[in-house]
């Protein structure tokens, strides 16, 4: 019966055609978000998927800015802390900053400096697994800091494009989860 409130759940996820750009089928998670009990729901799951993981989690880092929505429940659900992951110029302190690829351009992330250090275990959050390029990017501020990844969570996996065997290729023995792939 959970799993069943689990599907449905997700199947609130809007298609959203030739946005950004044209040829972008983006995946709004917004009708999902607005729904208390289905996103509950879906909170859960991807709590029960951290809880699995072999390693205790130090912290999740979330990627902005649906990646803080997730991550920010799951930290509560958790009792974990939270490391943000921005755009550039978003961070008042000294930051790490990574240059990277996107599937329709090309942008940056950043992350405080001094949040992660050499033995803390992370999951990596963020709503859509695309081509991987924005996770990997964050992969690499965590291995600046010295962190070391579990696994990367996703909502939703968009699995044409690729992005798990980009990471798997990148950053091979790291899990890689995904509560819906479309």
């Amino acid at each position: 019966m959970a799993e069943r409130g689990l599907v449905n759940a997700l199947s609130l996820i809007a298609d959203v055609p030739d946005y950004p750009k044209p040829g972008i089928l983006f995946k709004d998670i917004t009708p999902l978000l607005a729904d208390g009990p289905a996103f509950g729901l879906v909170v859960d799951a991807l709590a029960n998927s951290i809880t699995s993981l072999p390693q205790k989690i130090d912290a999740l880092v979330a990627i902005e800015s649906r990646g803080f929505i997730l991550g920010g429940a799951l930290c509560r659900a958790l009792n974990t802390g939270f490391v943000t992951v921005r755009k550039p110029g978003k961070l008042p302190r000294d930051v790490h900053r990574k240059d990277y690829q996107l599937e329709y351009g090309f942008d940056a992330l950043e992350m405080h400096r001094g949040l992660l250090t050499k033995g803390k275990v992370v999951v990596i959050v963020d709503d859509v697994l695309a081509t991987g390029g924005t996770v990997l990017a964050c992969q690499e501020l965590v291995d600046m800091s010295g962190a070391k990844t579990a696994a990367h969570l996703f909502l939703l996996e968009i699995s044409q494009l690729n992005g798990r065997e980009a990471i798997q290729r990148a950053k091979p023995g790291i899990e890689v989860i995904s509560l819906l792939r479309a």
